[in-house]
């Protein structure tokens, strides 16, 4: 036994190599890069390309060489802290806020640090209930619309709690927030209700909580809204409230006067089935997520249809949706779209846009 226990130790150690030498020799498909999406896609010139989807925090946190080559030889798939149900998302150079209405806190990943951490799941005054809309600030402090707590809770970028701006005699079914950049005003949208006639935007002074005007009523006529459902502040200072119930895109000037509106209900480009979140680019142009059509539609800041990205589908996969809810759009012209139904939230480039530019680029890997 002492002679044939060196020999089966290195027939075994052999084989060993042999078998993980095998496992590391990727068949010659599976070295092939994916297939980039573009957006259109040809043989129209490309506005954007499908980037990634992030799922949980193992998508963000840069990751140990040794685990690499382990997901690599074993097939293991990466873990983390997993999103339960995302609703809305926020972008602040490189910073992730996706509010989460199981988890009942908002989320952060933080891109180029590496890292990640929750706000407002810790007991106290700056507990959340149900946390919905999100927005930032220039400064980066962060203002969610809580409709359990029928407020604007506002933190700052420490994560420390700040101040509540409104409550229950102001809100009858919180629905989304917006801040100016200069963090001076802040627009809260009152989604109503089929007995409120709460259907409307609330204005409040970010700083004291005073409130200052309200802009629209309920009802189908100019200016007017029926459950809105968000609001972004374009060129000029110019509001884009999300009209749900009515199906189109409401615009008012920076003083809450009615200027046009644009959309309709329908299954043609240009309208819409079930509006839900919007956002702004640096340009100008206006993104409307739908539930319904599981896409997102981009038009110019006149209301002119210029460009739709994603389909509907019952499976995942990149610019797939079942339940698309939450869009925003960063500082360097990334796309970022929730899907509750799904869970993720892809991310979409601008094609003038390096692979390693922005504030959102992929953090390098450790050397090996």
């Amino acid at each position: 036994m002492t002679r044939i226990g060196p020999v089966l130790a290195m027939a075994t150690g052999t084989a060993a190599m042999l078998l993980l030498q095998a496992c590391m020799q990727v068949p010659p498909a599976a070295r092939e890069a994916p297939r980039e999406l573009f957006f259109p896609s040809a043989p129209d010139e490309p506005r954007f390309v499908f980037e990634r989807t992030i799922r949980s925090s193992a998508d963000i946190l840069p990751a140990e060489s040794a685990s690499e080559l382990r997901k690599l030889v074993t097939g293991e798939q990466a873990s983390g802290e997993t999103l339960s149900k995302p609703y809305a998302v926020a972008v602040h150079r490189g910073r992730i806020f996706v509010s989460d209405t199981v988890s009942r806190f908002v989320r952060v990943f933080d891109v180029p640090q590496g890292k990640q951490f929750k706000i407002g799941e810790e007991e106290g005054v700056g507990q959340l209930i149900k946390p919905v809309g999100l927005d930032i600030d220039a400064a980066g402090n962060l203002y969610v619309a809580d409709i359990g707590a029928k407020a604007i809770m506002v933190y700052g970028p420490d994560r420390r709690f700040l101040r509540r701006v409104g409550s229950d005699k102001w809100f009858s079914r919180l629905s989304s927030v917006t801040v100016d950049p200069a963090g001076t005003r802040v627009y809260a949208v009152d989604l109503g209700g089929v007995t409120s006639e709460q259907h409307q935007v609330r204005v409040f002074d970010a700083v004291s909580g005073a409130h200052l005007q309200d802009i629209g009523k309920r009802g189908s006529g100019p200016g007017e809204f029926n459950l809105p459902r968000d609001l972004a502040i374009g060129k000029d200072g110019r509001l884009y409230v999300v009209d749900g119930g009515n199906f189109r895109v409401v615009v008012f000037d920076r003083d809450g006067r009615y200027l046009q509106s644009f959309g309709s209900v329908g299954k043609q480009y240009g309208q819409f089935a079930r509006p839900k979140e919007v956002a702004i680019d640096r340009d100008g142009n206006v993104y409307v997520v739908d539930t319904a059509f599981g896409n997102f539609q981009i038009f110019n800041p006149d209301g002119e249809l210029l460009l739709f990205v994603g389909e509907r589908s019952e499976r995942d996969g990149p610019a797939r949706y079942m339940l698309p809810s939450g869009i925003a759009v960063d500082e360097d012209g990334r796309v970022l779209v929730v899907d509750q139904w799904f869970r993720k939230i892809d991310v979409y480039r601008p094609v003038g846009l390096p692979e390693k530019g922005g504030f959102l680029a992929r953090p390098a890997l450790p050397a090996r």
